[in-house]
């Protein structure tokens, strides 16, 4: 770690930002504690901040906050700046568009980005077959378009979502999303129609197999709600906030299979998972799954607002003119820093930097895990890692040490996620742009601190 004072000069973002760790005064500094109190007295006390440092600039694997501080992001916007932060492509891309027009609404004068992004999807996404796609502003936004499309097709109405899931806060998505604090809780009643089954989870199903469980899950839809009712089934093939729980073999398309004989639209939430995260460009891959429907945000246009929905033409084209759309949905500049942004994952192989970025989260990680019967699990594809923390006599989920842990991290410059239904898990989503120095840097400073919490 370097120590240095606070650089004067103003600083500019993307990857030619030192990649180091830099810590100038305490986490947040004096002039982050300012804002902090700003913000206290104009925005809604209901928008948190994980880590309250202002940042002024971001690239590699670094942000750089007001105080000077260059802290190691682990958490890339929640998935979101896969290719890095202020990426060259993107910056270029945007900078171009927004001299040339910012918005016309693609549903009243329509552009070419729009129609290459869906060009882009349609090949990109699992499935050989012919797909349409729609673009929205974001995940949640996505996920409601997907379950109106599903019912509109079938023309039934009720959906399952899944244990643990988190699809988003909007009325519809918080009622897929299994978590009631903070994401639900005092903002009922929610959308009616939404059933949940229960997830392969490995470390707590009691040694049940993939098959087994989804056998499981199938018997409660079937005797409590009904295929001939049932219009989706939506999954993350991967969940996210639900704690990074990778289901056991044999799972997925199990459920696939089910949906596909009972005329089911089946639909993957690939919001957190998707764009080159796990290691594959969509983690369905890695599963053996084609939805019918995939869902996608967060990396796909590097930080830029952008969603979509793609999947199966008879099924994406269902919905009469003016039933998909928005104001914003597939925006010019969104729609170039995507273009971007898939340019950028396949010609700089970002899939196989995930792999690279995983060998060593599972190495590092691992090692924590053998010599700390704390840490029970060290779970995830590519450099979509968690790692779940427990009371070792018990068994029991440890949501204050998980705490303990991100706090120490925090303090020490290492920007940390923490999620899972139980509090009790601490999630890896550097930047796919993060060189292993520093990466293995942040790692130590993880273990440190759970050593000592």
């Amino acid at each position: 770690m370097t120590i240095v004072s606070p650089a004067s000069a103003t600083l500019v973002g993307g990857p030619s930002l030192p990649q180091e760790r830099r810590l100038v005064t305490p986490i947040p500094g004096p002039e982050s504690r300012k804002r902090a109190e700003r913000k206290a007295q104009a925005v809604a006390a209901g928008v948190g901040a994980t880590i309250p440092v202002y940042t002024v600039a971001a690239g590699g694997g670094v942000l750089v906050d007001v105080d000077g501080n260059s802290l190691i992001d682990f958490g890339s916007g929640i998935a979101v700046t896969g290719v890095g932060n202020a990426a060259p492509r993107i910056v270029e891309a945007v900078t171009q568009q927004v001299a040339a027009f910012t918005h016309t609404c693609f549903t009243v004068a329509p552009y070419d980005s729009y129609v290459d992004v869906a060009e882009a999807l349609n090949r990109l996404t699992p499935g050989d077959f012919t797909k349409r796609s729609a673009l929205f502003n974001s995940g949640a936004e996505a996920v409601e378009n997907a379950v109106k499309i599903a019912r509109h097709y079938t023309g039934k109405q009720a959906v399952v979502a899944f244990d643990h899931a988190y699809h988003g806060r909007t009325n519809l998505t918080m009622g897929l999303t299994a978590k009631n604090q903070p994401y639900k809780n005092g903002f009922g009643p929610f959308a009616p129609e939404i059933y949940r089954a229960p997830l392969s989870y490995p470390l707590r199903d009691g040694g049940l197999s993939g098959a087994e469980a989804a056998k499981r899950a199938i018997t409660m839809i079937e005797k409590q709600i009904g295929a001939s009712n049932l219009a989706a089934l939506i999954i993350e093939p991967i969940q996210g906030e639900g704690g990074f729980i990778v289901p056991a073999d044999g799972f997925l398309p199990a459920l696939q299979a089910w949906a596909n004989e009972n005329g089911v639209v089946f639909i993957a939430d690939e919001v957190q998972t998707g764009f080159a995260r796990t290691g594959t460009m969509f983690a369905s891959e890695q599963f053996g799954i084609v939805p019918d429907l995939i869902v996608t945000a967060k990396g796909i246009a590097g930080g830029l607002p952008l969603s979509a929905v793609t999947g199966r033409a008879e099924i994406m084209d269902a919905p009469q003119i003016g039933g998909l759309g928005g104001t914003y949905g597939g925006n010019p500049l969104a729609c170039v820093a995507a273009l971007a942004a898939i340019e950028t994952y396949e010609q700089e192989d970002l899939a196989g930097r995930a792999r690279a970025i995983g060998e060593i989260l599972f190495e590092k990680l691992g090692a924590l895990r053998d010599a700390d019967p704390r840490v029970a699990e060290v779970r995830g594809k590519g450099a979509m890692v968690a790692i779940e923390l427990v009371d070792p006599e018990t068994g029991e989920p440890d949501a204050a040490l998980t705490a303990k842990v991100a706090a120490a991290s925090h303090a020490a410059g290492v920007v940390l996620l923490t999620c899972g239904t139980y509090g009790n898990v601490i999630r890896f989503l550097p930047p796919l742009s993060i060189p292993d120095h520093l990466l293995i840097e942040g790692l130590d400073v993880v273990a440190e601190a759970v050593a000592n919490a």
